[in-house]
Protein backbone atom coordinates (compact mmCIF):
# COMPACT_ATOMS: atom_id res chain seq x y z
CA UNK A 1 0.00 0.00 0.00
CA UNK A 2 1.51 3.22 -1.14
CA UNK A 3 1.53 6.63 1.45
CA UNK A 4 -1.16 9.26 0.39
CA UNK A 5 -0.50 13.05 1.29
CA UNK A 6 -2.95 16.18 0.97
CA UNK A 7 -1.27 18.54 -1.17
CA UNK A 8 -4.33 21.27 -1.81
CA UNK A 9 -7.54 22.74 0.56
CA UNK A 10 -9.88 24.58 -0.11
CA UNK A 11 -13.53 25.64 1.05
CA UNK A 12 -16.36 27.95 1.01
CA UNK A 13 -17.65 29.99 3.73
CA UNK A 14 -20.54 28.36 5.38
CA UNK A 15 -23.43 29.81 6.35
CA UNK A 16 -27.09 30.83 5.20
CA UNK A 17 -26.02 31.74 1.67
CA UNK A 18 -29.30 32.47 -0.02
CA UNK A 19 -27.51 33.40 -3.43
CA UNK A 20 -24.94 30.44 -3.74
CA UNK A 21 -26.08 27.41 -5.69
CA UNK A 22 -25.01 24.41 -4.22
CA UNK A 23 -23.73 23.56 -7.78
CA UNK A 24 -21.67 27.33 -7.27
CA UNK A 25 -20.21 26.16 -3.69
CA UNK A 26 -18.76 22.62 -4.99
CA UNK A 27 -17.16 24.10 -7.43
CA UNK A 28 -15.84 26.89 -5.87
CA UNK A 29 -14.34 24.29 -3.13
CA UNK A 30 -12.77 22.11 -5.83
CA UNK A 31 -11.02 24.88 -7.75
CA UNK A 32 -9.49 26.39 -4.71
CA UNK A 33 -8.03 23.21 -3.69
CA UNK A 34 -6.84 22.73 -6.93
CA UNK A 35 -4.87 25.92 -7.29
CA UNK A 36 -3.87 25.26 -4.24
CA UNK A 37 -1.94 22.08 -5.00
CA UNK A 38 -0.95 23.49 -8.48
CA UNK A 39 -2.36 20.75 -10.17
CA UNK A 40 -4.00 20.94 -14.03
CA UNK A 41 -7.31 19.34 -15.08
CA UNK A 42 -5.08 16.74 -16.77
CA UNK A 43 -3.49 15.87 -13.97
CA UNK A 44 -6.85 14.35 -11.73
CA UNK A 45 -7.50 10.73 -11.89
CA UNK A 46 -11.30 10.76 -10.14
CA UNK A 47 -13.10 12.41 -8.15
CA UNK A 48 -15.30 12.17 -5.12
CA UNK A 49 -18.51 13.39 -3.45
CA UNK A 50 -19.02 13.73 -0.01
CA UNK A 51 -23.39 14.23 -0.05
CA UNK A 52 -26.46 12.92 2.50
CA UNK A 53 -29.03 14.38 1.10
CA UNK A 54 -28.92 16.81 -2.07
CA UNK A 55 -32.43 15.12 -3.42
CA UNK A 56 -34.27 15.96 -0.34
CA UNK A 57 -32.55 19.62 0.43
CA UNK A 58 -32.35 20.68 -3.32
CA UNK A 59 -33.95 18.11 -5.29
CA UNK A 60 -30.95 16.80 -7.13
CA UNK A 61 -29.62 13.60 -7.30
CA UNK A 62 -26.40 12.32 -9.36
CA UNK A 63 -24.57 15.03 -7.60
CA UNK A 64 -20.67 13.40 -8.64
CA UNK A 65 -21.34 13.78 -12.42
CA UNK A 66 -22.83 17.09 -11.33
CA UNK A 67 -19.90 18.43 -9.87
CA UNK A 68 -17.49 16.72 -12.51
CA UNK A 69 -19.50 18.76 -15.39
CA UNK A 70 -19.82 22.18 -13.54
CA UNK A 71 -16.02 22.01 -13.12
CA UNK A 72 -15.06 21.66 -16.93
CA UNK A 73 -14.51 18.12 -16.38
CA UNK A 74 -17.03 16.16 -18.02
CA UNK A 75 -15.50 16.18 -21.35
CA UNK A 76 -12.24 13.97 -19.63
CA UNK A 77 -14.95 11.60 -18.43
CA UNK A 78 -13.35 10.84 -15.33
CA UNK A 79 -15.31 8.20 -12.68
CA UNK A 80 -16.69 10.19 -9.83
CA UNK A 81 -18.26 8.72 -7.25
CA UNK A 82 -20.37 10.03 -4.69
CA UNK A 83 -20.31 8.76 -0.94
CA UNK A 84 -23.23 8.79 1.62
CA UNK A 85 -23.13 7.77 5.33
CA UNK A 86 -24.86 10.41 7.09
CA UNK A 87 -22.79 13.29 8.66
CA UNK A 88 -19.85 11.20 7.77
CA UNK A 89 -20.25 10.99 4.30
CA UNK A 90 -17.43 13.56 3.35
CA UNK A 91 -14.94 11.80 5.82
CA UNK A 92 -15.83 8.71 4.40
CA UNK A 93 -15.23 10.22 0.36
CA UNK A 94 -11.62 10.85 2.13
CA UNK A 95 -11.48 7.03 3.38
CA UNK A 96 -12.60 6.05 0.01
CA UNK A 97 -10.26 8.43 -1.83
CA UNK A 98 -6.91 7.49 0.22
CA UNK A 99 -7.86 3.56 -0.53
CA UNK A 100 -8.05 3.84 -4.19
CA UNK A 101 -4.55 6.00 -4.40
CA UNK A 102 -2.93 3.56 -1.51
CA UNK A 103 -3.85 0.62 -4.04
CA UNK A 104 -2.31 2.01 -6.84
CA UNK A 105 -5.38 2.65 -8.96
CA UNK A 106 -4.66 6.49 -9.30
CA UNK A 107 -2.46 8.93 -8.22
CA UNK A 108 -4.47 12.30 -7.89
CA UNK A 109 -8.26 12.12 -6.33
CA UNK A 110 -9.84 15.69 -5.73
CA UNK A 111 -12.19 14.81 -2.85
CA UNK A 112 -15.04 17.38 -2.18
CA UNK A 113 -18.06 17.91 0.09
CA UNK A 114 -20.66 20.17 -0.06
CA UNK A 115 -24.54 20.66 1.44
CA UNK A 116 -27.09 23.12 0.78
CA UNK A 117 -29.41 22.91 3.83
CA UNK A 118 -31.32 26.05 4.14
CA UNK A 119 -33.28 25.94 0.94
CA UNK A 120 -35.94 24.21 2.97
CA UNK A 121 -37.47 25.15 6.22
CA UNK A 122 -36.39 24.16 9.58
CA UNK A 123 -39.04 21.84 10.19
CA UNK A 124 -38.38 19.96 6.80
CA UNK A 125 -34.40 20.19 7.43
CA UNK A 126 -34.87 18.23 10.82
CA UNK A 127 -36.84 15.81 9.33
CA UNK A 128 -34.00 15.14 6.76
CA UNK A 129 -31.39 15.13 9.56
CA UNK A 130 -33.81 12.67 11.51
CA UNK A 131 -33.30 10.21 8.56
CA UNK A 132 -29.64 8.99 9.35
CA UNK A 133 -31.39 7.53 13.06
CA UNK A 134 -33.53 4.61 12.39
CA UNK A 135 -36.95 5.46 11.32
CA UNK A 136 -38.60 2.10 11.93
CA UNK A 137 -37.79 2.61 15.50
CA UNK A 138 -37.30 5.89 16.54
CA UNK A 139 -38.29 8.48 13.92
CA UNK A 140 -41.64 7.22 13.79
CA UNK A 141 -42.73 7.47 17.22
CA UNK A 142 -41.47 11.25 17.51
CA UNK A 143 -37.70 11.03 18.30
CA UNK A 144 -35.47 14.21 16.85
CA UNK A 145 -32.68 13.90 16.11
CA UNK A 146 -31.78 16.91 19.20
CA UNK A 147 -33.96 14.35 21.48
CA UNK A 148 -31.82 10.96 20.84
CA UNK A 149 -28.75 13.14 21.74
CA UNK A 150 -30.72 14.66 24.73
CA UNK A 151 -31.20 10.63 25.55
CA UNK A 152 -27.40 10.52 25.50
CA UNK A 153 -26.33 14.24 27.67
CA UNK A 154 -29.00 13.03 30.49
CA UNK A 155 -27.65 9.50 30.59
CA UNK A 156 -23.86 10.98 30.95
CA UNK A 157 -25.17 13.31 33.68
CA UNK A 158 -26.92 10.55 35.69
CA UNK A 159 -23.76 8.04 35.22
CA UNK A 160 -20.97 10.83 35.81
CA UNK A 161 -22.77 13.91 37.13
CA UNK A 162 -21.70 15.64 34.29
CA UNK A 163 -23.76 19.37 34.48
CA UNK A 164 -24.98 21.85 31.95
CA UNK A 165 -22.20 24.14 32.60
CA UNK A 166 -20.02 21.28 31.53
CA UNK A 167 -22.10 21.05 28.06
CA UNK A 168 -22.10 25.16 27.91
CA UNK A 169 -18.25 25.01 27.86
CA UNK A 170 -18.49 23.23 24.49
CA UNK A 171 -20.17 25.97 23.40
CA UNK A 172 -18.49 29.07 24.71
CA UNK A 173 -14.90 27.33 24.17
CA UNK A 174 -16.50 27.06 19.91
CA UNK A 175 -17.76 29.53 19.34
CA UNK A 176 -14.56 31.67 21.18
CA UNK A 177 -12.57 29.58 18.15
CA UNK A 178 -15.04 30.02 15.52
CA UNK A 179 -14.45 33.85 16.33
CA UNK A 180 -11.27 33.71 14.95
CA UNK A 181 -12.05 31.97 11.54
CA UNK A 182 -13.18 34.03 8.83
CA UNK A 183 -15.02 31.17 7.05
CA UNK A 184 -17.11 30.05 10.37
CA UNK A 185 -20.92 30.57 10.03
CA UNK A 186 -20.89 32.03 13.69
CA UNK A 187 -17.60 34.95 13.81
CA UNK A 188 -18.52 36.20 17.84
CA UNK A 189 -17.95 34.77 21.23
CA UNK A 190 -20.96 33.83 23.57
CA UNK A 191 -20.92 33.19 27.37
CA UNK A 192 -21.80 31.03 29.63
CA UNK A 193 -24.65 32.88 30.99
CA UNK A 194 -26.27 33.15 27.25
CA UNK A 195 -26.22 29.44 26.39
CA UNK A 196 -27.37 28.36 29.98
CA UNK A 197 -30.37 30.57 29.74
CA UNK A 198 -31.27 29.66 25.60
CA UNK A 199 -34.61 28.12 25.02
CA UNK A 200 -34.51 24.37 25.36
CA UNK A 201 -34.45 22.47 22.22
CA UNK A 202 -34.55 18.88 23.76
CA UNK A 203 -33.65 18.92 27.23
CA UNK A 204 -31.16 19.31 28.53
CA UNK A 205 -30.02 20.74 25.95
CA UNK A 206 -30.92 24.41 24.29
CA UNK A 207 -30.48 26.53 21.46
CA UNK A 208 -27.02 27.28 21.94
CA UNK A 209 -25.98 22.95 22.18
CA UNK A 210 -26.89 22.51 18.76
CA UNK A 211 -25.35 23.17 15.69
CA UNK A 212 -26.90 25.37 13.14
CA UNK A 213 -28.26 24.20 9.49
CA UNK A 214 -25.65 25.49 6.79
CA UNK A 215 -24.81 25.91 3.33
CA UNK A 216 -21.07 25.30 1.91
CA UNK A 217 -18.43 23.19 0.67
CA UNK A 218 -14.76 21.99 1.04
CA UNK A 219 -12.39 20.05 -0.93
CA UNK A 220 -9.06 18.64 -1.13
CA UNK A 221 -6.91 16.89 -3.40
CA UNK A 222 -4.80 13.96 -2.81
CA UNK A 223 -2.13 12.40 -4.31
CA UNK A 224 0.93 9.53 -3.91
CA UNK A 225 3.66 10.39 -1.83
CA UNK A 226 5.98 9.33 -4.06
CA UNK A 227 4.70 11.93 -6.27
CA UNK A 228 3.64 14.89 -4.13
CA UNK A 229 6.80 17.02 -3.47
CA UNK A 230 6.87 17.80 -7.01
CA UNK A 231 3.53 19.75 -6.32
CA UNK A 232 4.76 20.94 -3.08
CA UNK A 233 7.12 21.48 -0.60
CA UNK A 234 4.46 20.76 2.56
CA UNK A 235 2.47 18.22 1.47
CA UNK A 236 0.37 16.65 4.66
CA UNK A 237 0.41 12.68 5.03
CA UNK A 238 -2.64 10.50 5.79
CA UNK A 239 -0.91 8.24 8.36
CA UNK A 240 -3.65 6.72 9.47
CA UNK A 241 -7.80 5.95 9.12
CA UNK A 242 -10.61 4.02 10.56
CA UNK A 243 -14.16 3.53 9.89
CA UNK A 244 -16.39 1.51 11.76
CA UNK A 245 -20.20 0.93 12.71
CA UNK A 246 -23.03 0.39 15.20
CA UNK A 247 -26.02 -0.42 15.82
CA UNK A 248 -28.48 2.24 14.24
CA UNK A 249 -30.91 2.74 16.71
CA UNK A 250 -29.88 3.85 20.54
CA UNK A 251 -31.89 1.43 22.54
CA UNK A 252 -29.65 -1.83 20.69
CA UNK A 253 -25.99 0.29 21.72
CA UNK A 254 -24.43 -1.51 24.50
CA UNK A 255 -24.14 2.01 26.66
CA UNK A 256 -26.18 5.59 25.93
CA UNK A 257 -22.58 7.22 27.39
CA UNK A 258 -20.24 5.40 24.98
CA UNK A 259 -20.04 5.73 20.84
CA UNK A 260 -17.98 2.04 19.91
CA UNK A 261 -17.88 3.08 16.36
CA UNK A 262 -16.03 5.82 17.35
CA UNK A 263 -13.41 4.12 19.79
CA UNK A 264 -13.12 1.36 16.99
CA UNK A 265 -12.72 3.97 14.42
CA UNK A 266 -10.51 5.60 16.15
CA UNK A 267 -8.27 2.89 18.03
CA UNK A 268 -7.58 1.55 14.12
CA UNK A 269 -6.37 4.90 12.62
CA UNK A 270 -4.00 5.09 15.73
CA UNK A 271 -2.73 1.98 15.14
CA UNK A 272 -1.82 2.60 11.34
CA UNK A 273 -0.01 5.79 12.31
CA UNK A 274 1.78 4.03 15.09
CA UNK A 275 0.83 7.00 17.56
CA UNK A 276 -1.32 7.23 20.56
CA UNK A 277 -3.76 9.95 21.49
CA UNK A 278 -1.21 11.92 23.81
CA UNK A 279 0.79 12.37 20.43
CA UNK A 280 -1.72 14.26 18.76
CA UNK A 281 -1.69 17.94 19.41
CA UNK A 282 -5.04 19.35 17.07
CA UNK A 283 -8.39 17.68 16.86
CA UNK A 284 -11.32 18.30 14.84
CA UNK A 285 -14.04 15.86 16.19
CA UNK A 286 -18.19 16.17 15.90
CA UNK A 287 -19.69 18.14 17.64
CA UNK A 288 -23.39 18.59 16.40
CA UNK A 289 -24.64 19.18 20.05
CA UNK A 290 -22.29 19.56 22.97
CA UNK A 291 -22.78 16.15 24.43
CA UNK A 292 -21.13 14.90 21.12
CA UNK A 293 -17.55 16.50 21.69
CA UNK A 294 -18.02 15.40 25.18
CA UNK A 295 -18.53 11.65 24.27
CA UNK A 296 -15.84 11.89 21.27
CA UNK A 297 -12.90 13.07 23.56
CA UNK A 298 -13.55 9.98 26.19
CA UNK A 299 -14.02 7.64 23.66
CA UNK A 300 -11.10 9.08 21.68
CA UNK A 301 -8.67 9.03 24.51
CA UNK A 302 -8.01 12.15 25.23
CA UNK A 303 -9.66 12.11 28.47
CA UNK A 304 -10.74 9.25 30.66
CA UNK A 305 -14.12 8.25 30.48
CA UNK A 306 -16.96 10.74 32.17
CA UNK A 307 -14.41 13.24 32.94
CA UNK A 308 -14.91 15.27 29.04
CA UNK A 309 -17.08 17.85 30.68
CA UNK A 310 -15.15 19.11 33.77
CA UNK A 311 -11.65 18.50 31.30
CA UNK A 312 -13.49 21.00 28.85
CA UNK A 313 -14.44 23.45 31.54
CA UNK A 314 -10.77 23.49 32.82
CA UNK A 315 -9.37 24.28 29.54
CA UNK A 316 -7.44 21.17 28.58
CA UNK A 317 -9.25 21.38 25.17
CA UNK A 318 -8.80 24.78 24.57
CA UNK A 319 -6.57 26.33 21.77
CA UNK A 320 -2.89 25.68 23.19
CA UNK A 321 -4.48 23.38 26.02
CA UNK A 322 -3.09 19.76 26.34
CA UNK A 323 -5.24 18.98 22.87
CA UNK A 324 -6.56 21.59 20.99
CA UNK A 325 -10.28 20.68 20.37
CA UNK A 326 -12.04 22.24 17.31
CA UNK A 327 -9.80 25.15 16.51
CA UNK A 328 -12.28 26.07 13.61
CA UNK A 329 -14.90 26.31 15.73
CA UNK A 330 -16.18 23.12 15.03
CA UNK A 331 -20.29 22.05 13.68
CA UNK A 332 -21.07 24.69 16.47
CA UNK A 333 -19.57 27.70 15.20
CA UNK A 334 -17.85 26.79 11.83
CA UNK A 335 -21.04 25.41 10.34
CA UNK A 336 -22.85 22.29 9.65
CA UNK A 337 -23.34 21.37 5.80
CA UNK A 338 -23.38 17.89 6.47
CA UNK A 339 -21.88 16.74 3.68
CA UNK A 340 -18.90 19.05 3.86
CA UNK A 341 -18.32 18.13 7.70
CA UNK A 342 -15.47 15.38 7.29
CA UNK A 343 -13.43 17.44 4.37
CA UNK A 344 -13.96 20.76 5.86
CA UNK A 345 -12.00 18.94 9.45
CA UNK A 346 -9.50 17.80 7.31
CA UNK A 347 -9.12 20.96 5.38
CA UNK A 348 -8.62 22.66 8.93
CA UNK A 349 -6.09 19.97 9.89
CA UNK A 350 -4.51 20.55 7.13
CA UNK A 351 -3.42 24.32 7.77
CA UNK A 352 -3.04 23.94 11.34
CA UNK A 353 -0.22 21.13 10.41
CA UNK A 354 1.02 23.76 7.80
CA UNK A 355 1.02 26.92 10.25
CA UNK A 356 -1.24 28.29 8.25
CA UNK A 357 -3.95 28.68 10.53
CA UNK A 358 -3.76 32.56 11.42
CA UNK A 359 -5.27 33.49 14.79
CA UNK A 360 -6.49 30.22 16.21
CA UNK A 361 -2.91 28.47 14.86
CA UNK A 362 -2.30 25.77 17.90
CA UNK A 363 1.69 26.24 18.21
CA UNK A 364 4.12 23.21 17.45
CA UNK A 365 1.44 21.20 16.16
CA UNK A 366 2.88 18.17 14.42
CA UNK A 367 0.06 15.66 14.43
CA UNK A 368 -3.64 16.27 13.79
CA UNK A 369 -6.84 13.86 14.07
CA UNK A 370 -10.21 14.35 12.46
CA UNK A 371 -13.34 12.62 13.68
CA UNK A 372 -16.89 12.35 11.93
CA UNK A 373 -20.21 10.65 12.46
CA UNK A 374 -23.17 9.62 10.60
CA UNK A 375 -26.24 10.13 12.59
CA UNK A 376 -26.41 9.15 15.99
CA UNK A 377 -22.70 7.38 15.60
CA UNK A 378 -23.70 4.65 13.88
CA UNK A 379 -20.79 5.65 11.68
CA UNK A 380 -17.37 6.99 12.71
CA UNK A 381 -14.20 7.88 10.91
CA UNK A 382 -11.08 9.03 11.84
CA UNK A 383 -8.07 10.02 10.27
CA UNK A 384 -4.67 10.63 11.63
CA UNK A 385 -2.34 13.66 9.43
CA UNK A 386 1.30 14.50 9.71
CA UNK A 387 3.12 17.04 8.60
CA UNK A 388 6.26 15.09 5.87
CA UNK A 389 8.81 16.33 7.34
Amino acid sequence: MRDVAIIGVGETPFGELWERSFRDLGIEAGLKAIQDAKIGSDDIDAVYIGNMSAGKFIDQEHVAALVADYAGLADRHLPTVRVEGGGACGALALFQARLAIASGMYDIVVVGGAEKMTDVGDVQAAEILAGTADQEWESVFGATFAGLYAMMARRHMHEYGTRREHLAAVAVKNHKNGSLNPNAQFQREITMETVLQAPWVAEPLGLFDCAPLSDGAAAVVLCAMERARSFTDAPIRILGSGQASDFLALHDRRSLTAMDATTEAGARALKQAKLAPKDVQVAEVHDNFTITEILAIEDLGFVEKGKGGPATLDGVTALNGKVSVNPSGGLKARGQPVGATGVAQAVEIVRQLRGEAGKRQVVGAKHGLTHTLGGTGATAVVHIFGRAD
